[in-house]
Parts: structure tokens; C-alpha cells; sequence
């Protein structure tokens, strides 16, 4: 009889467990949560995401890494005597051409916004920039002054207006609600000033104007700046355009 109770008592634990186990390993799913994983990982993947320190907390292989979480989380730096693709400055595209040919191994990097600017928000270095970017590193090109142009009327006209005279909706319509006027690009000053004064203002800001340097790509800044420089010329009467290509003489011994 003793036997029999006992038999029953180990039953009903068995019982219990297994029912137990059976309803935690079922419990189902809701708002953001899983529901209990009857396999590890099925919810969590266990593969490392590079630049994310938040990986899945039940991963223990990196407690036996001799490298932390923390570094291997961080961007890398490019492989020594590389370039990181975007960051050539200006465009590539001649790379795909070895001795006259095209180069099958060779990849266009057209540049992006990711291209660094070694020059900081401060006024000693607005003016070194002033002083020392005094070229447009694109071509003028009809593309480039239409894109220039696009982008221009969307971020600055609103303010510059559309002939950059500094009479934008913002101060010519409703009373002018603006509370500074905006530069007039079509001056004289800016005229004659270099480069690197208008692409500082675009990276930084200038004034109550805000920076840009987060809506623009490297080359839509300098598409911006061209269409500027085309906006100066119409207001001297000037033009502003490709320059026509140069052609080759019908005689090759021509001017020999």
C-alpha cells in the first residue's frame, strides 16, 4: 500500500513537471515579446552586426573572445594604402582607363557626401578655408548647372531668392517675416569671394542660416556653388557655361 502512494506521489510530480514544461515552453507570443524559444536563438540571431553594441545578451562566445564587444563593434579603418570607396574627393572614372583602354578591372567611385572636410565650425578656419579652397573641383557642365539649379530652389531660394539678390519669399512677401536679411549673393562681395567661403557656409552654416551639409552629396554641393556662379555672371550680363571643346585642326601639320 506504502508502495502504491509513493507510485502515486511520483506520478503526479511527473505529471506536474511535465505539464509545467509543456505550458512554458508553448506560452505564446504577444506585443513585442517572442513567447518562450523552444530552440536558442530561433528568436535571436547569433551573428555578429558590425557597429551595433547591443548584440544578443544570451551569446556567450564573446565572455571567451579576447577582443571586447565594444572594439569590435567599431568602425574599421581603411586597409593602409586604400581609399575608402567615396572618399577620392573628385571622380574616378578616368581610373577605368589603362593605357588608352578600358580597364576591366577598375571600379567607378563617384563621390559622395561621405568625403571628409578638414575644416572645423570655427571662424579662424571659415577663413583658412576662404583662403585656401579657391577652385571647383567639378566642370561646368549643363547637367551640373540644371541639377545646381534644382537643388538651389529647393534649399536657398526660399531665403536668397531666385536670382540670389538676398529677396526671398521669406522677406519679400506678407511684410517680410524673416528676421535678418539674407546675403545677397549677386553682390560684389560675393562675387569676388572665393570657393570656400560659400562651400563653408553650406558644410556649417552662417548667421541664422543652418548648415546643409546632411541634405547635400559632396558633388551637390559643388553643383549649388556653380549655379551661384552662373547667377553672378547673368546679373554682370556674363556668361556662365561649358566651355566649348576645342577642335582639332582638318590639317595635322596645322600650325607646325
Amino acid at each position: 500500500m506504502l508502495t502504491n502512494i509513493f507510485f502515486r506521489i511520483e506520478s503526479f510530480v511527473l505529471l506536474g513537471a511535465a505539464c509545467l514544461v509543456l505550458g512554458t515552453s508553448c506560452s505564446p507570443a504577444s506585443g513585442d515579446e517572442t513567447g518562450h524559444e523552444f530552440i536558442p536563438d530561433m528568436a535571436h540571431p547569433v551573428s555578429y552586426e558590425a557597429n551595433l553594441y547591443a548584440n544578443y545578451g544570451l551569446n556567450s562566445w564573446d565572455d571567451e573572445s579576447v577582443i571586447s564587444r565594444r572594439v569590435l563593434s567599431q568602425p574599421r579603418n581603411p586597409v593602409a594604402g586604400t581609399i575608402a570607396r567615396g572618399y577620392a574627393g573628385t571622380r574616378s572614372d578616368n581610373a577605368l582607363v589603362l593605357d588608352g583602354e578600358m580597364n576591366a578591372n577598375a571600379i567607378s567611385t563617384p563621390p559622395n557626401g561621405s568625403v571628409p572636410y578638414h575644416y572645423v565650425d570655427t571662424e579662424d578656419d571659415r577663413l583658412r578655408a576662404m583662403a585656401e579652397i579657391t577652385t571647383n573641383p567639378f566642370p561646368i557642365t549643363a547637367k551640373g548647372l540644371e541639377k545646381g539649379k534644382e537643388l538651389y530652389v529647393i534649399y536657398c531660394g526660399i531665403c536668397h531668392g531666385d536670382k540670389a539678390d538676398g529677396a526671398g519669399y521669406l522677406v519679400r512677401d506678407d511684410g517680410g517675416v524673416y528676421p535678418a536679411q539674407p546675403a545677397n549673393l549677386v553682390s560684389e562681395e560675393f562675387t569676388a569671394a572665393s570657393e570656400g567661403r560659400f562651400y563653408h557656409a553650406i558644410m556649417y552654416g552662417k548667421n541664422v542660416m543652418g548648415g546643409y551639409s546632411d541634405k547635400l552629396s559632396y558633388e551637390e554641393r559643388w553643383d549649388v556653388i556653380h549655379y551661384i556662379r552662373s547667377l553672378q555672371a547673368a546679373n554682370q550680363g556674363k556668361t556662365y557655361a561649358p566651355e566649348a571643346p576645342v577642335e582639332a585642326p582638318d590639317d595635322p601639320n596645322a600650325g607646325s
